[in-house]
């Protein structure tokens, strides 16, 4: 479809209705990846429950799917698709805290910067990633992985319930005494089974203050500081939280200014206890290897959640793979290390992300979340700017991701997959069940832009143990 194609308004959805030839389209269908450049038919500017319900009524009468946005952070994509009725749930962001009830209820067009500011006024925090930018709606739906989860688990691990709008217009609430079997399928499904209009999320007390902040390392010394990283992490207290980054160093004070621009190694620290005592937990992951220098220091916590924004900013073209570790092996280092010399752009990097903890004292088959045994993520990513390169970043993120499979077992993390097609490696072993639950609550597939689970009656699909 072009923007030269035009849309009758449909007369019910007059009020939040975007059709191609509004001034306010192409703004509206743009996402976080650039390489995404899709069309819907028509999106829908939602504001309440009941918009959704008229924009999912109308995209039925036309036999179209329905794709949301929230943050449009994920890097498939997902946000929009071409032909689909889009629904744009960024007016639905307004967050209530009940500061005496540690509860937080958050509109699904809500971001993670309009979490962390309502809740610490409070001093409390809702457990999210580690962009502030990125929507709640589809980082919870997938998991929510980000420096609290060692601490307090995953963000749908603090998931009190979700006020859903189903494809058949039904706005219900799912909890564990209510539509259970959605609610599973909710923390960790993604976003298959219906339009979440509103979480509600238990919250802790944090801060203001945490320490947080990057280490840098000459890519010479990598190997031993990931030795001594994959030595110490899985023992660290889980005030801790620390991802590893293969990477091109930033021209940052803290970084002699020939440093600028060179391959590095960054430990990311994130730690919620006091500062002699991060000092103390975090030293030895160097394994005696001096560092470059280090940004790492006391600083509010929704500045440590900010601190990435500008370098997963909007506008630049993405591509990822995602594995799973259960240990970082001496063959997996000297593989990440040896790729990160050729890496192909600046912005491009060999992402470790640290799980375990509090992640991993939820059952396994408590939640859809199919990888709590898994300690570490590998994330490769490229980013870059032209159209012109996607072949090359491409190809050289698939052959680096072929070497670390190899090092890795089953299983992706469904919010790190940058193509469709990923639902066995997101799902893994929980995959019949949310194929009947996908059958009961949308039995034609109208929500299947995403890493999508089709829809499977009972007889065909595994009862749960």
């Amino acid at each position: 479809m072009s923007l030269n194609d035009r849309t009758t308004l449909p007369r019910p959805l007059e009020d939040i209705a975007i059709p191609p030839a509004d001034v306010r389209y192409d703004a509206r269908r743009t996402v976080w990846n650039a390489m995404i450049d899709r069309y819907p038919a028509l999106i829908c500017l939602c504001k309440t429950p009941t918009d959704v319900q008229r924009a999912i009524a109308h995209a039925a009468q036309q036999g179209r799917k329905v794709c949301v946005r929230g943050g449009g952070h994920n890097i498939a994509g997902t946000a929009v698709a071409d032909g689909a009725v889009m629904l744009d749930l960024s007016g639905m962001n307004r967050v209530e805290v009940d500061p005496a009830a540690a509860r937080v209820r958050v509109g699904g067009g809500a971001t993670f910067a309009e979490i962390d500011a309502a809740t610490q006024v409070h001093g409390l925090v809702v457990p999210g990633g580690v962009v502030s930018s990125t929507g709640v709606g589809g980082l919870t739906l997938g998991g929510g992985i980000g420096w609290l989860a060692r601490q307090r688990g995953l963000s749908i691990d603090s998931l009190i319930s979700a006020e859903v709008v189903l494809a058949d217009g039904t706005c219900l609430r799912a909890s564990e005494s209510q539509h259970p079997d959605l609610f599973w399928a909710l923390r960790g499904g993604g976003g298959n089974f219906g339009v979440v209009t509103e979480f509600e999320f238990r919250a802790y007390p944090l801060g203001p203050q945490v320490s947080f902040g990057p280490t840098f390392f000459a890519l010479e010394d990598a190997v031993s500081v990931l030795s001594a990283y994959a030595q110490h992490a899985e023992h660290l207290t889980r005030d801790a939280c620390v991802w590893a980054n293969l990477t091109t160093a930033p021209a940052v004070p803290v970084l002699a200014e020939r440093w600028h621009g060179q391959k590095v190694l960054i430990l990311m620290q994130f730690h919620a206890a006091a500062w002699d005592e991060a000092q103390h937990d975090l030293t030895p992951l160097f394994g005696g290897v001096a560092p470059l220098g280090s940004a790492f220091a006391r600083r509010p916590y929704t500045e440590a959640q900010r601190f990435l924004d500008d370098a997963y900013a909007f506008g630049a073209r993405n591509y990822w793979r995602s594995h799973n570790h259960l240990s970082l092996s001496e063959a997996l280092i000297t593989d990440l290390v040896d790729l990160a010399y050729d890496l192909p752009t600046p912005a491009s990097e060999l992402l470790i992300c640290q799980l375990g903890g509090a992640v991993g004292d939820v059952d396994a088959d408590a939640t859809a979340f199919a990888h709590r045994h898994v300690p570490f993520l590998s994330t490769p990513g490229v980013r870059w700017d032209k159209a012109q390169d996607d072949a090359e970043m491409i190809g050289w993120l698939k052959n680096a991701s072929r070497r670390i499979a190899a090092h890795s077992v089953p299983g992706a993390y469904v919010n790190f997959i940058a193509e469709a097609g990923g639902a066995d490696a997101a799902y893994q072993q929980h995959l019949d069940r949310l194929s009947a639950i996908k059958h009961q609550y949308d039995p034609g597939n109208m929500f299947c832009v995403n890493q999508n689970i089709t829809p499977a009656p009972l007889s065909r699909a595994r009862a749960p143990d």
